[in-house]
């Protein structure tokens, strides 16, 4: 397994440019060269960040930002990384560039609301086409293969029901076709590394867990050189011709979260672990990856890279959006438990009711086919306040609106 702890303080540190032990801050848009010859070069990609270490164009690469790219590739296993200022704009970038214009792409049917829009609605009109599948049924990723299929997406756990796919087995049926396998790692940082289980791209949301403060929007696609060098091509790159560039502090912020990330994610799992067996000690409806009972408890468990638990998502089902409102309100305005609100990763509990908020963009039909009932409340479990407390909490607000 890959212990990607290990390899952020293996990994070659950055320093300031005056012996700061932090690194510096590069807020240039643009970079001069000594010799005008060298320009040429730079736009051609002779020369650039990993070739004699020139820069041309903060939209292109930057300095600060290949700090934090270089991070991110040891953590994940892989050659380079690019980061992006969205997550979004990571999966949006990846897909355009593999697909280059047209194609099929088998994507799991339990992701963020926002891919599901972007593959189902806005990339039809360019003449890309998606099939969408149960991700916990490998068979039908393989079933759905097609002549102009180029990419299998997927996340690591489904967002929101935490339907967890077999990476391994997808990289298998994908390279055995040609195919491109790209696993969206938002809610398993350090705990799965999906390029070593083989898949070709990752991607993430770092405005979530890899930052962990709610307080920038990023992204990140981790992949090989070649196509990292692809994304940023100055005649072709999605990034680099598309813009969606990360502001070098952005980056600078990131990077210095990334080395608590690893104990910060162990702590959601435990706060997340502590909670769901109390909440199956009462018969509430809980879902959660660590529970014995989780339908893709064994096979999550074969992927995790050992001692970062099962992560800080779990799910509970009101049933009704009448009593999942309650519930929340409870839980944030008499206990102080949390707050109502999209994302996840923060250092607090945040809640919401997928089924009219991050999965808003999902059409009924398919929000009832692919297991999303329209009471489910997705938990985000922070690591603030004493365990204990938090599940009193908790424990008072399943009993206030009759979940047991």
């Amino acid at each position: 397994m890959h212990d990607p702890e290990r390899a952020l303080t293996q990994t070659r540190r950055e320093f300031g440019e005056h012996g700061g032990v932090c690194p510096s801050v590069e807020r240039s848009a643009t970079f001069t060269v000594l010799e005008s010859a060298v320009m040429p070069e730079i736009f051609k990609g002779i020369r650039g960040p990993d070739k004699d270490g020139f820069f041309l164009y903060s939209r292109h690469f930057n300095p600060t930002v290949d700090v934090l790219a270089r991070y991110l590739s040891a953590m994940e296993g892989t050659e380079r990384a690019v980061c992006t200022a969205s997550g979004i704009s990571a999966i949006a970038t990846t897909l355009l560039q593999i697909c280059n214009g047209n194609g099929h792409i088998i994507a799991s049917n339990v992701i963020y609301g926002g891919t599901h829009a972007l593959l189902a609605d806005m990339f039809p009109k360019y003449g890309i086409e998606t099939t969408f599948v149960n991700p916990t049924n490998t068979a039908e990723f393989e079933a759905a293969i097609r002549p102009d299929t180029k990419v299998i997406y997927t996340e690591t756990i489904g967002n929101p029901t935490l339907a967890v796919a077999d990476i391994k087995a997808l990289a298998k049926i994908a390279h055995a076709k040609n195919i491109k396998l790209v696993v969206d790692n938002t809610f398993t940082p350090m705990m799965i590394s999906p390029a070593v289980l083989g898949a070709d791209v990752v991607v993430y949301s770092m405005t979530k867990f890899v930052n962990g403060a709610s307080d920038v929007i990023a992204g990140a696609i981790c992949s090989t050189m070649e196509f990292a060098y692809e994304l940023m091509d100055l005649h072709n790159g999605c990034v680099m011709l598309l813009g969606p560039t990360i502001d070098p502090r952005t980056a600078f912020d990131i990077s210095q979260r990334l080395p608590h990330l690893a104990i910060r994610m162990r702590e959601h799992s435990n706060r997340a672990m502590a909670i769901s067996e109390r909440l199956q000690e009462l018969g509430a409806p809980v879902v959660y990856p660590g529970l014995s009972d989780f339908p893709q408890h064994e096979l999550l468990a074969s992927m995790l890279n050992p001692g970062y638990g099962y992560g800080g998502m779990l799910t509970l089902d009101c049933k009704t959006v009448d009593k999942a409102n309650a519930l929340m309100d409870y839980l944030q305005n008499e206990e102080d438990f949390g707050y109502i609100a999209v994302s996840l990763g923060y250092f607090d509990t945040l809640m919401s009711c997928s089924g009219s908020s991050t999965s808003s963009e999902v059409p009924p039909e398919d929000q009832e086919r692919m297991g999303l009932s329209p009471g489910l409340v997705r938990f985000a479990i922070g690591f603030t306040g004493t365990i204990e407390d938090r599940i009193a909490q908790m424990e008072r607000g399943v009993k206030k609106v009759g979940l047991v």
